[in-house]
């Protein structure tokens, strides 16, 4: 299992992580350590435990936000789907209603056109 050096608040770690995951995993603890780096900057050094707790704080936060957003576009999408049906039914409502007045006028067409044939067959 491949491990990686990550730096937090100043402190190397040594991680394990999954083969190929290795930049991600860097990637993680560099943006958690951005949040470390952000509170120093908002509060100054108030202890390294409380510095890490608040950012895993912010993390979580952060990662409540993304879901609630997620669900909320998994909602957009279902009306979305929805919406998408019901005018598919309602079109195919409209091409059957559609189809039936068609044949209606084709059955008056040739009607006229039989009853035209038969008057001038009776005036030949």
């Amino acid at each position: 299992m491949p491990e990686v050096n990550v730096e937090i608040n100043g402190r190397k770690y040594r991680m394990a992580c999954e083969e190929g995951q290795e930049t991600h995993l860097m990637g993680l603890a560099e943006r958690f350590n951005q949040h470390i780096d952000a509170f120093k900057g908002d509060f100054g050094e108030i202890g390294d435990n409380r510095l890490t707790v608040m950012a895993g704080i912010a993390v979580l936060d952060e990662l409540a936000d993304a879901e609630r957003r997620i669900a909320l576009l998994k909602q957009d999408v279902a009306n979305l789907t929805e919406a998408g049906q019901a005018l598919a039914q309602e079109a195919e409502e409209l091409e059957r209603k559609f189809a039936k007045k068609m044949n209606e006028a084709a059955r008056k067409v040739e009607s006229i056109a039989t009853a035209i044939d038969e008057t001038g067959s009776a005036n030949g």
